[in-house]
């Protein structure tokens, strides 16, 4: 894969969600680029039915992530865990933030990240719902700085139809076959029973931001888990690290001319 190159220094990850480098390791890795990226998982903590964990979107984000660090020499940053959920707030257990405050916190940790030396954040968000974020990239793009948002819609169509992903991204909007095979692969002991069962297609959802997701389903969930694949979720991640090479050109040769 063009621009990886070789790791600096190994990286871990614990529970498969905490990067686990010392502070000598970014040093090492820093070392040996001519521009450092760092990526930011932004996951949620809201419902995903009966049978996927609340932090779903933050272990698919953190999945993606290690794929991408596995792959590239970029700076693996700990996750945020909690986001923008308001529209699941009718089930247990979904806990939000304000846009205004996720805004600020990634903000926030690029300009940290800036005055230690690393220029470039690539935000990888693993929840629909976060719709700040790109304005967060936006901003930052128009003052000069170099940020991303990570993966797009083109992104996932390529990797749902490369993975074999039968459903629609309109269909696959929530605890779906994509979310679930992702599990299956990365964190196989999170998923219980239950998502044989529990397809359930709403593609007409128009006034979800103004009704919420409990106007649209009972369940929590929308999509095809039942079609879902530790198979498939090898290959969606496999397809998402090959597709954030342009990322990783775009930003290193931005830093390489400034």
């Amino acid at each position: 894969m063009s621009g990886s190159g070789a790791r600096v220094a190994a990286y871990g990850v614990a529970n498969g969600v905490m990067p686990t480098d010392t502070t000598e390791d970014v040093r090492m890795r820093g070392a040996g680029v001519s521009a450092q990226v760092a990526v930011l998982p932004v996951g949620s903590f809201e419902q995903h039915g009966a049978y996927l964990p609340l932090a779903t979107d933050t272990l698919v984000a953190c999945a993606v992530a290690r794929e991408i660090a596995a792959a590239y020499p970029v700076h693996l940053l700990p996750p945020l865990t909690v986001s923008c959920s308001h529209e699941h707030a009718a089930w247990p257990g979904t806990v939000s933030i304000s846009a205004v405050t996720l805004h600020a916190v990634v903000s926030d940790i690029a300009a940290s990240l800036r005055r230690s030396g690393v220029d470039a954040l690539v935000v990888v968000n693993g929840h629909g719902g976060n719709y700040v974020l790109g304005n967060v990239v936006q901003e930052a793009s128009a003052r000069g700085e170099r940020m991303a948002l990570f993966p797009a819609a083109e992104d996932w169509e390529a990797a749902r139809v490369r993975a074999g992903v039968v459903t629609s991204l309109l269909t696959d909007m929530h605890a779906g076959e994509i979310e679930t095979s992702i599990l299956l692969h990365a964190h196989p002991e999170f998923v219980r029973p239950g998502n044989e069962s529990a397809d359930f297609v709403a593609d007409d959802r128009r006034h979800l931001l103004t009704v919420g997701m409990s106007a649209y389903t009972e369940s929590g969930v929308i999509g095809r888990p039942s079609l879902g694949s530790a198979e498939k979720g090898k290959g969606l991640l496999a397809s998402l690290a090959e597709s954030f090479e342009p990322y990783f050109a775009l930003l290193t040769s931005a830093a390489e001319a400034k």
